[in-house]
């Protein structure tokens, strides 16, 4: 019978690890603090986290976080959203037919090296300054991390479980639904995770070039305005934003794939 030593030394890594990111956090901002009130840095460039931190209180309570986040969150959400389903379509399409491969790997190799940054220019002359060009930037920034982990994770199932679901007569969508899918999906997973933190950035950067609203767009007006102040306090919420997405997908994924923390 296990003792139970073993998750206990599992929760005291992590109260250790979360102990050590508090302290290095805190630390990090009584420096910033203390350099910006003596003036080591120029406080008008680099606020202090207490000028930023009542800033944010302020916008907070005026209710000018709720319509940026709002704009941000709908962008991500729909560009990562379409990312993940085209990505592990055409990931499962090349992974389980020669002629899908053949046909597609020269267009993801070509195109998947390149900064999605630098396609940001061409799309507003294909599809002008809207949320269509975001969104579709945001769709090239997610897509390629789950198309080639899809891919990945398809081609290097074990042929065992293929050759057993054949024994079984599994159908070819019955296969790829209840055995390819399932064994692909922690690889599929570990995609996804990439292109959450792609998608935010480019969601970001297509607001500064192209929005309207959004924390992209608000990030930029703070800065040209010189409020450096509420700059500070939009990239904080950003952060904040990114953290909370990144919490809750590994939620998801210890309910998707338990077996990944044992």
């Amino acid at each position: 019978m296990s003792d139970g030593s073993g998750a206990g030394g599992v929760v005291s890594e992590r109260v250790l690890s979360r102990t050590i990111g508090t302290v290095s956090l805190a630390s990090v901002l009584i420096v910033w603090e203390l350099a910006s009130r003596s003036r080591l840095v120029n406080p008008v460039l680099l606020p202090p986290p207490s000028v930023i931190a009542g800033s944010l209180a302020d916008m907070i309570a005026r209710g000018d976080v709720v319509s940026p986040v709002l704009h941000t969150v709908t962008l991500f959400a729909i560009g990562y959203g379409l990312a993940c389903v085209i990505g592990i379509a055409l990931g499962l399409w090349m992974g389980r037919s020669p002629f899908a491969y053949g046909l597609l790997e020269p267009l993801v190799e070509l195109l998947r090296p390149l900064p999605k940054s630098a396609l940001v220019p061409a799309l507003f002359l294909f599809l002008g300054i809207g949320m269509t060009t975001m969104i579709t930037v945001v769709v090239f920034a997610s897509l390629f991390p789950v198309l080639i982990n899809t891919f990945q994770g398809v081609r290097g199932i074990d042929p065992v479980l293929l050759d057993t679901a054949r024994t079984f007569q599994c159908g070819r969508w019955r296969l790829v639904w209840s055995v390819v899918l399932p064994a692909a999906l922690p690889s599929i997973l570990t995609g996804m995770k990439v292109a959450l933190s792609l998608g935010i950035v480019l969601a970001i950067l297509a607001e500064m070039l192209a929005g309207v609203n959004g924390l992209g767009f608000v990030i930029l007006d703070a800065q040209r305005s010189f409020q450096t102040a509420e700059m500070y306090g939009w990239i904080a919420i950003v952060a904040a934003l990114g953290a909370g997405l990144s919490l809750a997908f590994e939620a998801l994924e210890r309910v998707a794939v338990p077996w990944r923390g044992r």
